[in-house]
């Protein structure tokens, strides 16, 4: 089932354009990244998604229909785009309180809500003297409160440390693993190769690739230094990978494991002496700059 599906949306400003012709899927059971340079126009396809933005043309659904006519939208979709629209002055627990009265969703939640981000120890705290990353909590405990099927977040690991990141890692996993839609736009490519079935990238207000995860494993390679480069090569190539000959002498081998690199190698009594693998994490990234022309 495609939960989230944007079909042709685009976003004009008189005459900038933000977004233009703007086409993904993001199916239930699976984490999607949504990645791009700033400026990029992820956070206005978001918008349109969630019906804080009119599209110029296109449309964007949600389990079929646009934002606009959901039946109880908070219990089908949550989402978090900034973690700054709280009244600083109100408890993490009675922002969550408000929020649930107007969607009609009972008060017994917000407790749950509260513990399953890790702030039931500051429910009773003012927001205003909350940290970035506990604003990014309650951000995070807004979108809980409708136990919805389909989540859309924005840069969710603003302000958490690397114990939180890997909190909201683990979570989002149970979300999709459970059936539901995760959709999660962030800068941080190693985090989100660690973490998502499919990768949508946007570049200058379109996209310019999406596909499974799995793609990544693919482009990630080994590259290797060996006492006859020569002779091996072709063994690797026959066991199906694609090996590239570097003037060095070393080898890049893609699409093989560096477990039957090493196994090949001592079945023909090829000594190697320096193997060294890239992560899906380096393969997305250099997919990224390739595709955005961004340079760190």
């Amino acid at each position: 089932m495609l939960v989230i599906e944007a079909r042709q949306l685009t976003k004009r400003y008189g005459d900038e354009i933000a977004v233009k012709d703007l086409s993904f899927v993001a199916p239930d059971g699976e984490v999607t990244g949504f990645i791009g340079p700033n400026g990029a126009g992820k956070t206005t396809s978001f918008r349109m998604l969630l019906g804080l933005a009119r599209p110029t043309s296109g449309v964007g659904l949600v389990n079929g229909q646009p934002y606009s006519e959901l039946i109880k939208p908070r219990h089908q979709i949550g989402a978090v785009l900034e973690s700054s629209g709280f009244h600083p002055g109100r408890s993490g627990r009675n922002h969550l309180r408000v929020v649930a009265t107007g969607a009609q969703i009972p008060t017994r939640r917000v407790d749950e809500v509260l513990t399953m981000v890790g702030l039931a120890s500051a429910a009773d705290r003012r927001v205003g003297g909350y940290s970035m990353g506990m604003r990014q909590r309650l951000a995070l405990a807004t979108a809980l409160l409708g136990d919805p099927q389909t989540l859309i977040l924005d840069e969710p690991t603003n302000g958490l440390d690397p114990e939180g990141v890997a909190w909201l890692r683990g979570l989002l996993r149970q979300w999709a693993d459970e059936g539901r839609c995760v959709v999660v736009a962030s800068h941080l490519l190693a985090e989100i190769a660690l973490s998502v079935d499919r990768v949508v990238i946007i570049n200058n207000a379109q996209v310019v690739h999406q596909g499974s995860a799995a793609t990544l494993n693919a482009r990630s390679s080994v590259r290797l230094r060996s006492a006859n480069s020569l002779a091996l090569g072709p063994h690797l190539e026959h066991a199906g990978a694609t090996v590239t000959y570097e003037a060095t002498g070393e080898l890049t081998v893609t699409n093989l494991a560096s477990e039957d690199i090493g196994r090949i190698a001592a079945d023909h009594s090829i000594a190697i002496f320096e193997l060294a693998a890239t992560t899906p994490a380096h393969a997305l990234e250099t997919l990224f700059l390739g595709l955005t022309g961004e340079h760190q």
